[in-house]
C-alpha cells in the first residue's frame, strides 16, 4: 500500500513536470533530479516490497482466509511492479535519462516518453491491485482477530 502511495504521489507529482513536454521536460528533469529522484526511492523500496511480500505469503500461507489475498497481492507487485519495469521502463529511462543529450531526436524523445507514461498506467492499475489485495487481507486478519477475541472474552 505505501508503494501505491509512492506511485501514486509520483504521477501526480513529478510526471506533468518530468513528461509534459518532451525533450525540454526531461532536460529539466535531468537538471532537477541530481540529488536524487525516483531511482534513488523506488529500487530499495520495490526490493523491501518484494521480500516482505514473500516473507508475508510464507507466513498467511497455512491461513486458508488470508493465503490467496496475500499470494495474489504478491503475484501482483512482482508482475506489475518489478517484471514490467523491468522488461518496459528499465530501457526507456536510459534513452531518456542516461544517454548523453543529443544521442536521440527529440521526435524520438517524444515517443519514448508517452510509451513510458502509457505503460506507467499499467504499473499504476497494477499497483491498485495489490493494495486492494494487500488491504482485504488486513481488513480479513482484523476481523478475524477481533472475533476471537470477543469469542475468548465471552468464553470467561
Amino acid at each position: 500500500m505505501l508503494s501505491f502511495g509512492g506511485v501514486a504521489a509520483e504521477t501526480v507529482m513529478l510526471y506533468p513536470n518530468i513528461f509534459g513536454d518532451a525533450p525540454a521536460s526531461l532536460e529539466r528533469a535531468r537538471e532537477f533530479m541530481v540529488a536524487g529522484g525516483p531511482s534513488d526511492y523506488f529500487p530499495p523500496l520495490g526490493a523491501t516490497v518484494v521480500l516482505s511480500g514473500l516473507a508475508a505469503v510464507l507466513l498467511t500461507w497455512r491461513d486458508p482466509r488470508l493465503r490467496w489475498w496475500v499470494a495474489g497481492a504478491a503475484a501482483a507487485f512482482i508482475a506489475c511492479e518489478f517484471l514490467f519495469s523491468a522488461v518496459f521502463f528499465w530501457p526507456r529511462n536510459e534513452i531518456m535519462f542516461v544517454d548523453p543529450v543529443g544521442t536521440h531526436s527529440p521526435q524520438y524523445l517524444r515517443q519514448v516518453a508517452g510509451e513510458f507514461v502509457a505503460g506507467h498506467r499499467v504499473r499504476l492499475a497494477g499497483g491498485a491491485v495489490t493494495a486492494v489485495l494487500a488491504f482485504t487481507a488486513l481488513l480479513r486478519f482484523a476481523r478475524d482477530t477481533a472475533r476471537a477475541a470477543v469469542a475468548a472474552e465471552a468464553a470467561r
